[in-house]
């Protein structure tokens, strides 16, 4: 079985994000983990404003689609990389912006891809756009 691991804030679930879960449908015998970052996490790196949708309900979201195993909210880097090194994923599955940047974790994972996704879609234009409409 593969261990396929993403983790994110996923804030405002939209079309990129899907595309990220929809990508583990390549591997037929796998588990997937999610790791969220808590409300506390996103609040320090995106501003007082965030997130828009409380971690338990983006948590519940998350656990109902079909691709996804499990989930598991995460405060810190340093909780971020036990929960990463104690998984040891196959994958590690992240959006294409994290090229070139280190990852928490990935020097636990076998293997990381990176997907391409809509660059129109971002958590941050979605809040924008409705808020200069």
């Amino acid at each position: 079985m593969k261990k396929i691991l993403l983790n994110g804030c996923f804030d405002l679930l939209h079309p990129g994000h899907i595309q990220l879960f929809e990508h583990c449908k390549l591997y037929p015998n796998r588990y997937v983990k999610v790791l969220i970052d808590s409300d506390n996490r996103i609040k320090y790196h995106k501003g007082p404003n965030r997130p828009i949708i409380a971690q338990n309900d983006r948590a519940y979201m998350i656990k109902n689609l079909k691709y996804v195993d499990e989930v598991v909210i995460f405060d810190n880097d340093a909780e971020l990389l036990d929960l990463v090194k104690e998984y040891s994923p196959d994958i590690m599955i992240k959006g294409s912006d994290y090229k070139g940047k280190k990852i928490i974790g990935e020097e636990y994972c076998k293997d990381i891809i990176l997907i391409d996704t809509n660059e129109k879609y971002s958590t941050s234009k979605i809040i924008s756009y409705i808020t200069n409409r």
